[in-house]
C-alpha cells in the first residue's frame, strides 16, 4: 500500500466522494459513491474504502 493509497483512504473516510474522485475521476464509481454518501454517510465511506482498496 503506497502513500497515495493511504491518502485516498484518509480522504475517503473524511469525504468519501473526494477519495474516489482522485482515483477514478468522474466515472461510475464516483457517482455511486456520491449517491451513497447523500443517502447515508456510512454507506458512502464503506463503498469508497472498498473501491479504493480493490
Amino acid at each position: 500500500m503506497g502513500s497515495a493509497t493511504f491518502l485516498e483512504i484518509i480522504l475517503a473516510i473524511i469525504l468519501p466522494p473526494l477519495g474516489v474522485f482522485l482515483r477514478y475521476e468522474c466515472k461510475t464509481e464516483f457517482w455511486i459513491c456520491l449517491l451513497l454518501t447523500i443517502f447515508g454517510y456510512l454507506p458512502g465511506i464503506i463503498y469508497a474504502v472498498y473501491v479504493i482498496t480493490k
